[in-house]
């Protein structure tokens, strides 16, 4: 049964014909000799059965007695119709059952070849017009429909891989330009604490020259990091594939870093920043520009979510740098994964300001450094979160 499942579309159809035709000869000729005895045993009743049997007994090579055709007027309406009808038999049945013999095997060969397999292309094709690609063909036969159907399936899988990849690739531009969006914004933040305060200080003589001149580098420093993270940024496909650069970085070096901003951060939210930095005289490797950009993302949440103070500590090793910012604020409220997920808002009020990928771009530059970033509670009360980063050659 399974070689017959599995012939050709060609074979199967001229072996159900073989067999339709070959079953509506045999069947006629049976109906025909049926017939034909009922055709005789009607004659018999209008022979005379003396003259008969005389011509049976000169029968030899060249003579046969058979029962005459009685003529139409002499047998009676049954017997005639009867006659008839076996004449009939006698003559078309041959046609009428090979036409059906060959029409059954047709309908037979639809029925086990053609009707399952084009039911499940037509599904098919329905779902796939309709967009919906989790479903799969089942239909197992080797034929020639079996193998259109593992096409189609084929077709259907890698229709299904590729929407995979698009909308992955949608989703990576989306992270994107989040991610542009929001590493902008603190150099941008920087920048317009130092044109307040140069708009505030510098009509009244508060500061010297020295004081707003180191503003204003500090302020081209800014506009430089915009300028090499957006061409940074320009040559990805996604934050995944940014290469990292190697530079030594002491922990004097840092802590000035970072404490240049602190004065328009602690301006801007009102709050209070304190730097701890034990010095340390052994050099960390690594990506200076990755590794300021983690530490403003943890600072600019700390300032959102803190009170009155955040803390940040830096401690350096030869092998390894960690950056903790501790706040005093209400602390964690979910668990760490959830928090560091792209998109992630506290709040709805929060995700009108930020596109909540500060966490994840922390935990994404970490991870690529060799490191993690940790979220944890205070036991005292607001959050601690700590950026780990480990030494590149």
């Amino acid at each position: 049964m399974d070689k017959i499942r599995n012939l050709s579309l060609r074979k199967t159809i001229l072996l159900y014909m073989t067999i339709a035709l070959f079953g509506s000869f045999f069947l006629s000729a049976v109906i025909g000799r049926i017939a034909s005895r009922a055709q005789m045993h009607i004659w018999w009743n209008y022979v005379d059965e003396e003259a008969y049997f005389k011509a049976v007994e000169r029968e030899g090579p060249n003579y046969v007695a058979d029962i005459p055709r009685p003529l139409s007027y002499e047998m009676t309406q049954s017997d005639l119709l009867g006659s008839e009808l076996c004449d009939f038999l006698q003559t078309y049945t041959v046609l009428i059952l090979s036409m059906v013999g060959s029409c059954a095997a047709v309908f037979l060969f639809y029925h086990n070849k053609l009707k399952k397999p084009i039911e499940e292309l037509t599904r098919a094709s329905k779902k796939i017009s309709e967009n919906h690609l989790d479903f799969s063909i089942a239909y197992e036969n080797k034929d020639e429909m079996g193998m259109l159907c593992k096409r189609f399936e084929q077709m259907r899988a890698q229709l299904a891989k590729n929407n995979q990849i698009l909308w992955r690739t949608l989703e990576e531009e989306k992270m994107m330009r989040a991610a542009i969006a929001h590493d902008i914004r603190s150099p941008l933040s920087v920048l317009k604490g130092y044109q307040e305060m140069l708009m505030e200080y510098l009509p009244n003589a508060t500061i010297d020259m020295g004081q707003a001149m180191e503003m204003l580098t500090e302020s081209r420093h800014q506009v430089e990091r915009m300028d090499a993270f957006v061409e940074t940024m320009r040559k990805l496909n996604s934050l995944e594939n940014r290469k990292l650069n190697g530079t030594a970085i002491s922990s004097k070096e840092l802590e000035a870093d970072i404490r240049a901003e602190l004065p328009v951060l602690e301006k801007e939210y009102g709050k209070q920043c304190v730097l701890q930095a034990p010095e340390s005289k052994e050099a960390f490797e690594g990506d200076k520009e990755v590794i300021f950009e983690v530490t403003e993302n943890l600072l600019s949440n700390a300032l959102r979510y803190g009170k009155q103070q955040i803390v940040i500590t830096i401690e350096t090793s030869y092998q390894e740098l960690r950056i903790s910012v501790k706040d005093d604020g209400d602390g964690f409220q979910e668990d760490a994964e959830k928090i560091t997920e792209p998109f992630y808002s506290q709040n709805a009020k929060d995700s009108l300001k930020h596109a909540g990928m500060g966490m994840y771009i922390s935990r994404l530059y970490c991870e690529k450094h060799g490191g993690n970033l940790t979220l944890k509670n205070n036991e005292y009360g607001g959050a601690v979160v700590t950026a780990i980063f480990r030494r590149i050659s």
